[in-house]
């Protein structure tokens, strides 16, 4: 094409094209990566609480977009370095209610205001993407899932990344199978003729964070007794909370602390008592303890229920759920004959 034009013009137009290309912004040759937010199978009572895969390098200037691919709820987060860790209710201070979401395409560079998707699922049909533009290392957070976290290694433009796109692809196929098979053997337990289990997962560590497999579900959902019987449910995981709530649901700012007729048991369990399946019962959010950590201080076990407990006094058929997950199926009944 050079050749069209005089002699003395061919080695400006050459000169020009190489610092045109010289100049061209970082921006226009960054790649975008596409990753995945959690996994369920096909009845959505599995569910893997992780960032698929955990761990990604890429170049700065880069992005990554995360689809959402489960019905339970997750956030995509950066926290600024030191923040206290807020609910998943808040989100990132300053941004837009009711659940601190920041834009799509929201710029992290570690060093200022933190970046959050708002809670999302699969029936949203968004993703959200987060473009870095500086190097380092950045901790990826759910605020809906305390033991579910990620890594981003942001490398200069110059150095070679050690995977592309295809290997992640891979990588959240297997470690979304890897999960989801490994609650299906963890989900078979056996239990007492009047006890239920609220939910069952466990957490795994990798070189990227940890990710958590939890199944969202009552074991043996369904009880029959007599009445003056108690039937206890027992938290049997350490990764997500749950409810064991009978009639409606209560508002969602409220949804943690039990309903004023829940007692406390000398052993800290939580108990109701329930005469006819039209009583309102709710109670709060029963969940395991975070693990306590060199440096600050024990968490009381006062501070939270592993267990609820309902006496029923009389007959009739009661349904109950867990108000975080009911959508996801975690559903059930207790039938008290006289």
């Amino acid at each position: 094409m050079l050749n069209r034009f005089p002699l003395h013009l061919r080695s400006t137009l050459r000169r020009s094209a190489l610092l045109i290309a010289l100049l061209l912004p970082l921006s226009a040759m960054a790649d975008t990566w596409h990753l995945q937010v959690g996994a369920q199978n096909g009845n959505r009572a599995h569910q893997a609480l992780a960032f698929l895969p955990n761990e990604i390098w890429i170049h700065s200037s880069d992005s990554i977009t995360r689809a959402f691919a489960a019905n339970e709820i997750h956030t995509v987060t950066f926290l600024k370095p030191g923040q206290v860790r807020p609910s998943r209710l808040a989100g990132c201070p300053g941004a837009a209610p009711p659940d601190g979401r920041t834009p799509d395409f929201s710029v992290y560079d570690g060093t200022t205001a933190c970046v959050n998707s708002g809670i999302l699922t699969r029936d949203d049909g968004k993703t959200y993407t987060v473009v870095f533009p500086a190097t380092g290392n950045f901790k990826l957070v759910c605020l809906a899932h305390p033991n579910m976290t990620a890594t981003v290694h942001v490398l200069t433009p110059v150095t070679p990344l050690p995977h592309d796109q295809d290997f992640y692809d891979e990588q959240a196929e297997r470690q979304s199978h890897d999960l989801l098979s490994d609650t299906d053997g963890s989900a078979h337990r056996h239990h007492g003729s009047n006890e239920i289990t609220s939910g069952v997962g466990h957490i795994i560590g990798n070189g990227g964070g940890t990710q958590t497999v939890s199944t969202m579900r009552f074991m043996d959902a369904t009880k029959v007794i007599h009445v003056g019987e108690t039937v206890e449910w027992t938290n049997g995981e350490a990764v997500t909370s749950h409810t064991i709530t009978f009639g409606p649901e209560p508002a969602l700012s409220i949804q943690t602390l039990p309903s004023a007729n829940v007692t406390t048991d000398a052993d800290g369990a939580r108990h109701a008592v329930m005469s006819s399946p039209s009583d309102i019962v709710h109670s709060g959010f029963i969940t395991e303890l975070p693990q306590d950590r060199t440096g600050l201080a024990q968490a009381p076990l006062t501070a939270s229920a592993t267990r609820f407990r309902v006496t029923f006094t009389g007959p009739g058929v009661y349904q109950y759920k867990c108000v975080l997950h009911d959508d996801l199926g975690m559903v059930g009944e207790i039938i008290v004959l006289p």
